[in-house]
């Protein structure tokens, strides 16, 4: 391991992955937010077919049962240049207005085809920038929500914050709108590399930020990283770690920068001469966990930090840890009905995703359809192997008897391929086999994806996995 001048030593019951261990399993992999994942979905799978998985489930008595809402509002002001979300730039505020019309319009199909009323456990808007509505456009949006879903008060209400939108005053005007989480989009915060990025925004101002969303009594505030940008060395990104650590936030979401500049136009603005090489890459991730772990953060999995005080972390420890689009979350595994363009959601054995353009997404609604525009119905195959892999991604354990009484299988002889492939990893020291079950080590927590890769159907079949992330 490098040293790390800056912060003190990691806690020793720790083993942090040395660079070079860190360079060896950099590898491409999905980041399990579901499975199958997104990328498997098929136009074969139709709107019809949604609004059947809606039946199903107040014919089966799930009505009941908590559910999740995510509403993806696309429109950003300006365009940072490393993005590759489904955003439209534009300073036209008036599209807003519009949009909410059609997300309104969405809303009724969906709730005609669900039922009214549906507990909501979790409510969460991405995009895009939310905050690009005002104060009236989100409560326009809650309250139509309100409207057709019963709102539970102990609900988990978030909202995704470019910190150059919004001041003091418009965080008091968002907690009175009952968001009692907030997660800043801050990814560095070196001058040279937020002007590489086409994102200027001083550190002083998300100093700000945080200590008025402190003095509002938000429950939990989470900072966006990014490493791997352009004009990012390992001195400069060493400061923005030893800011983080001063602001000191509730949660902590480091990413690995993708540069597909031929997927993703805003790219091709980036100088590939002004990126990282893949070395000083790994050393900024391997020094990035040495800082958060030196500075108290509890590592989730994959890129996620919590204090240990955090409901993540809380729920990590009492094996209470579950996975959606949205990434790690404390809520119970539950349906999540998504509004918007591109908005992806899951009902029952079902994922849908609606129409991926504005153009597309307005039609759609136009005609009285409800915009879904493919998706997957899972097979029992799907269904067995979400179990595994969600149980390595959240809990880092998978009890094989559980898994065979569950799906009417012997374990190790289905899975027998599937362990063998585990071979190499633990080797390593990244995972444990024994007779009843597997376990993730605390060093194999930074490689939880590989793990989780050895029991994807799909990756077996296809080994083209230059579509997905690395892994670290």
């Amino acid at each position: 391991m490098n040293s790390f001048p800056a912060f003190a030593t990691a806690s020793p019951s720790l083993e942090l992955p040395s660079p070079a261990v860190l360079r060896r399993f950099d590898v491409s992999g999905p980041r399990y937010t579901s499975y199958p994942t997104a990328d498997r979905f098929v136009d074969a799978f139709t709107a019809d077919d949604y609004i059947q998985a809606l039946h199903q489930r107040s014919a089966t008595g799930m009505h009941g049962r908590p559910l999740s809402l995510y509403v993806h509002l696309p429109f950003c002001e300006s365009l940072c240049y490393y993005c590759a979300c489904n955003k439209i730039v534009t300073r036209h505020k008036h599209w807003a207005v519009e949009y909410l019309d059609y997300l309104e319009r969405e809303l009724a199909l969906q709730v005609a085809a669900l039922g009214r009323g549906a507990v909501v456990s979790q409510v969460h808007l991405g995009g895009g920038t939310p905050t690009f509505l005002d104060d009236e456009g989100l409560g326009r949006l809650l309250a139509m929500l309100g409207r057709e879903f019963t709102l539970s008060p102990e609900r988990e209400q978030s909202i995704e914050i470019d910190p150059r939108t919004v001041d003091g005053a418009r965080l008091e005007r968002l907690a009175r709108l009952g968001f009692n989480r907030l997660s800043f989009g801050v990814q560095d915060f070196d001058p040279d590399v937020q002007k590489a990025v086409h994102r200027i925004q001083p550190a002083a101002e998300v100093f700000d930020l945080m200590a008025s969303a402190r003095s509002l009594g938000f429950r939990s505030i989470n900072i966006d990283l990014i490493y791997g940008l352009p004009k990012q060395s390992r001195a400069s990104f060493d400061r923005t770690l030893a800011q983080v650590c001063d602001l000191r936030p509730d949660r902590i979401a480091l990413y690995a920068y993708a540069h597909l500049p031929e997927r993703f136009k805003p790219q091709r603005r980036i100088a590939a001469e002004d990126l990282p090489d893949a070395k000083t890459k790994v050393e900024m991730l391997s020094r990035a966990i040495a800082a958060f772990t030196a500075a108290g953060y509890v590592y989730i999995g994959m890129d996620h930090f919590a204090l240990p005080d955090d409901p993540l972390a809380i729920a990590k420890r009492q094996g209470r840890l579950h996975r959606n689009f949205q990434g790690y979350s404390t809520q119970p595994d539950c349906d999540l009905v998504a509004l918007g363009v591109s908005a992806i959601g899951r009902v029952g054995a079902t994922y849908s995703q609606n129409a991926k353009t504005l153009e597309e997404y307005y039609d759609l609604v136009d005609q009285g359809r409800i915009p879904v525009v493919r998706g997957l119905a899972l097979t029992r195959d799907d269904v067995l192997r979400r179990a595994v892999i969600m149980a390595i991604m959240c809990q880092g354990q998978v009890d094989f008897e559980t898994i065979s009484l569950a799906h009417l299988i012997d374990f190790k002889d289905h899975f027998a391929h599937e362990l063998a492939a585990l071979g190499p990893l633990a080797a390593q020291g990244l995972v444990r086999v024994s007779e009843r079950d597997l376990e993730v080590t605390p060093t194999g927590w930074f490689f939880v994806r590989a793990i989780a890769m050895a029991f994807d159907r799909y990756l077996q079949a296809d080994r083209n996995r230059s579509r997905f992330s690395r892994i670290v």
